[in-house]
């Protein structure tokens, strides 16, 4: 007999996935105290940890946590915005410069509704330390369930009042609120918006849409709302049908500044003339926004500060402190298109 079968094998982590009926993986997250991890679950795999003296690694536990040393942007993209965007990739770039100030690395990647799964998939195969996540779309009770299950994330989207995870995010509300009260203090009464109202943040521009209208006393006409399209083309055919149907509108406010760039197109293709005829606000104030013929009244957005800040809110919530929301002041900026 060997000296070797004399020395008691030390207990290795797949013994303890194997007797716990799990993945060495979910073994490892368990110990680590993950809270992706069910709490019976994890119960169990201590407490056979325990009885078989089974000793963590600090060191290389510790080694493998410093060797992730990069943060995943999720773009939630739908067929109407892609990464493309300038909004998007203005408020990326704020958010990679924050994080490389600390020293992060940055992986970028968009998930549409077939792809949800993949969120947590990033963290749990630990190709990221966390996540911030751009826009909500339609999925915030998707993204409560993913917060009350353990995922860790911050948000740039709408405050929501039932929301679980922590958001960053313009004061929406405001913002629309400042655009409809400047296009009326121009003289106009009919104004069309664009922005698709199942969206948190277009649903508070639309808030504030309405708002205006209260207090000037006006009842905006429902047939000029309209889901917003991206693409020139069809927003022509919007503002054809809109026009075949006799509706009438002098203003436009464009739930974003992509959306009033391409009816301001649009229009111009009728011989409408911006902003004699019609007057026209779009929303982020992209920098394109102050170049375009004619220049276009936007609401800025303070992406600038966007970034740091849903990092702080990242680092908040992989700590364990209590979940908090940030909301920004937005700021009318007024150029030709509103005359």
């Amino acid at each position: 007999m060997s000296k070797t079968d004399l020395v008691p094998r030390r207990t290795q982590m797949a013994d303890i996935a194997r007797m716990a009926g799990v993945s060495s993986s979910t073994v490892s997250r368990a110990l680590s105290g993950s809270a992706l991890i069910p709490e019976a679950t994890r119960e169990r795999i201590l407490e056979l940890a325990r009885s078989l003296n089974y000793q963590v690694n600090v060191g290389a536990a510790n080694l493998r946590k410093r060797s992730v040393q990069t943060v995943g942007v999720v773009v939630l993209g739908d067929s109407m915005q892609a990464i493309s965007d300038p909004f998007i990739l203005n408020l990326f770039g704020s958010v990679a410069d924050a994080l490389d100030d600390q020293g992060y690395s940055v992986l970028l990647t968009r998930l549409n509704d077939e792809r949800r799964s993949q969120m947590q998939t990033l963290v749990s195969s630990g190709q990221v330390a966390g996540l911030v996540v751009i826009g909500q779309l339609t999925w915030h009770e998707h993204l409560n369930k993913l917060f009350h299950a353990g995922l860790r994330f911050a948000v740039w989207g709408a405050a929501l009042p039932d929301a679980a995870y922590p958001v960053v995010g313009g004061d929406n509300e405001q913002g629309g609120y400042l655009a409809a009260s400047h296009l009326l203090s121009r003289g106009c009464r009919r104004i069309a918006f664009l922005g698709d109202i199942e969206h948190p943040e277009a649903g508070q521009r639309y808030a504030g849409y309405l708002r205006a209208h209260r207090e000037a006393g006006i009842e905006p006409d429902v047939r000029l709302r309209q889901s917003v399209l991206f693409n020139e083309p069809m927003l022509l055919q919007v503002v054809q049908e809109w026009l075949s149907q006799g509706l009438s509108f002098d203003a436009v406010f464009a739930s974003s500044d992509v959306a009033a760039i391409a009816v301001i197109s649009a229009l111009n293709a009728r011989g409408i003339d911006v902003p004699r005829d019609v007057k026209v606000v779009g929303y982020d104030d992209i920098d394109m926004a102050g170049h375009v013929f004619p220049s276009l009244t936007s609401i800025r957005q303070p992406t600038r500060l966007a970034g740091q800040a849903l990092v702080n809110l990242l680092h908040e919530s992989q700590a364990g402190l209590p979940r908090r929301s940030v909301i920004l002041p937005t700021e009318l900026m007024v150029r030709e298109s509103t005359g």
